[in-house]
């Protein structure tokens, strides 16, 4: 999973990743936590972790592609930031110790395709976070599946990459077809494919794994506000407490 995109996944989103960090620190202060230690699950290339490490957090980063891990040493090295980096699968990882917050942005967790893999995950809460400690995570909702990405392309382009991004759902599964051309170093451009897959979680789905979990959620929230979620949202953030 993102071998091929992790060379190029940067330029072509368009997130503002301090304002996500900034949500975080929002419900950091709604519930009444100073978390010290992060862990970002399913970091990719730092775009979270080394905001947050710059606002002071001890962080770390945790995800199953090595190229996207890669790409977030350099950029952590070039921030000047010292943050452990760890290839490991979000719903089998281990730890050294505790740690005090949780967060998994832009829709982790529907990467994870089975309800057991997600209840893992969880479950490595109790393990990890510290008694009190949350957990953030963010999903695309099925309104976003059903209305935004389904039969819809998207294609992104610069001057050294072009992407091709077709979307089609089907049940609970929306595939992803992502066709790249990259430029050589000659002027011309080799073409290269990749798939990927996420399941689609209602909010009632996704609460019952909490509960199934042992912990306990402290809201949903519609978007980066603490809003209750609409039909037509697309993006809904679960705070989890242990």
């Amino acid at each position: 999973m993102y071998d091929i995109l992790a060379k190029c996944y940067d330029r072509f989103q368009d997130v503002d990743y301090e304002a996500f960090v900034d949500y975080y620190e929002a419900v950091f202060r709604r519930i009444g936590l100073t978390p010290h230690l992060v862990l970002d699950l399913g970091c990719g290339t730092g775009n979270v972790t080394i905001p947050m490490a710059n606002r002071g957090y001890e962080m770390i980063g945790l995800d199953a592609s090595e190229e996207m891990l890669g790409l977030a040493r350099e950029k952590a090295l070039h921030a000047g930031k010292d943050i452990l980096f760890l290839h490991q699968d979000m719903t089998e990882f281990e730890l050294y110790g505790t740690v005090d917050a949780m967060v998994c942005a832009l829709d982790g967790v529907n990467y994870l395709l089975d309800d057991g893999d997600v209840v893992s995950m969880l479950k490595l809460l109790h393990y990890y976070l510290n008694p009190g400690g949350i957990l953030i995570f963010d999903v695309n909702t099925p309104y976003k599946f059903q209305e935004v990405l389904d039969g819809n392309t998207f294609v992104y382009d610069d001057e050294d990459a072009f992407c091709v991004w077709e979307n089609s759902l089907e049940e609970d599964i929306c595939y992803f077809d992502l066709t790249f051309f990259m430029k050589n170093v000659d002027g011309s451009y080799s073409r290269q494919e990749e798939y990927q897959q996420e399941r689609v979680y209602t909010k009632e789905q996704l609460l019952s794994m909490i509960e199934e979990a042992g912990l306990t959620c402290l809201g949903v929230y519609d978007g980066l506000s603490f809003e209750e979620p609409r039909q037509d949202s697309q993006r809904l953030f679960f705070v989890v407490q242990r």
